[in-house]
């Protein structure tokens, strides 16, 4: 067993791609994450290679098939199936994200935003409260990246998350991927954004890379972490420190996987900000370039499995 701090500071997403070289080279990691639909099933190779890798790594947890914003009651079979993995895996934590994958029976394998509204509001607080006393746990949610919004919003994305966090105790996934490619998309400030997340209730930090279509910006996990995200994340990372605060930062790749080793020398530019923080707090993009609207007509190509 590799000798770990007790607060975990950098991990990243488990692939099969690279199961038998994390086996064989044992990198210098704190944890993994899981996408907990691939580890359902009770057998099978993937199950049999998360238990050799746990046993020398913590595990978290993140769902892409709670729906917790869809207009139907919460999955039982699924919740059951949770309990189940959580059981055997035993997670750190465990998260999905805020948004809504269906309705009326169909699954439309996307992660699509919520109206941030009121009402909406109060359908949440209900579900989370009941995910989380079902799970016993707090449910650790994730911002997502978004292609549209609703003409009925009254509430900001980061107000509505601010006062959902508020009102349930939940714990936060803060994607600055996400709020990145959000803040071009819909020409709103990410900085403003980040600064306005309540950081006691972050749990866990996400580092992915989106593709740029020229007039918005989609977020595939499919390339490296841009430049403009870097800045972000050093930028979050020096004000965090300031207030004696340090949250566990997760690199994911889910399409153009590369080898372990190239994902691992990414991951130490993190490493690498967090050592270097204040001096880099104030460089690079922290904002849209570009000027809105993008959003109207655009359908996310992302799929569920695209955490």
């Amino acid at each position: 067993m590799l000798v770990r701090a007790t607060q975990p500071q950098f991990g990243l997403g488990l692939r099969p791609n690279h199961y038998h070289a994390i086996l064989e080279s044992q990198p210098d990691l704190d944890f993994f994450e899981i996408i907990s639909e691939n580890y359902l099933l009770a057998g099978g190779k993937p199950m049999a290679m998360l238990d050799q890798i746990r046993a020398d790594y913590p595990i978290v947890m993140h769902g892409v098939s709670l729906s917790i914003g869809a207009p139907a009651p919460l999955d039982d079979a699924y919740l059951t199936a949770l309990e189940t993995l959580i059981e055997r895996v035993e997670p750190l934590w465990v998260s999905d994200h805020l948004c809504w994958t269906g309705a009326h029976g169909h699954n439309l394998h996307d992660l699509l935003p919520l109206p941030y509204t009121e009402d909406s509001l109060t359908h949440i607080v209900s579900k989370v409260q009941q995910v989380q006393d079902r799970l016993k746990r707090p449910l650790v949610l994730e911002n997502p990246s978004t292609y549209f919004e609703f003409a009925c919003n009254t509430l900001s994305e980061i107000d509505f998350i601010r006062t959902l966090q508020q009102r349930t105790g939940c714990e936060l996934l803060l994607d600055i991927n996400n709020v990145y490619v959000s803040s071009v998309n819909h020409g709103w400030s990410a900085w403003d954004y980040l600064q306005q997340v309540p950081v006691q209730a972050i749990r866990q930090i996400h580092l992915a890379g989106y593709t740029d279509h020229g007039d918005h910006l989609i977020d595939t996990h499919d390339h490296p972490v841009s430049a403009p995200v870097w800045a972000l994340y050093a930028r979050c990372v020096s004000a965090w420190q300031a207030a004696g605060k340090s949250i566990p930062t997760l690199l994911e790749r889910d399409d153009a996987i590369p080898p372990l080793p190239d994902l691992l020398n990414e991951l130490a530019q993190a490493r690498a900000i967090t050592q270097t923080a204040g001096a880099a707090a104030d460089t690079g993009v922290v904002s849209a370039s570009r000027q809105p609207p993008y959003a109207a007509n655009i359908t996310s190509s992302a799929q569920t499995q695209t955490a």
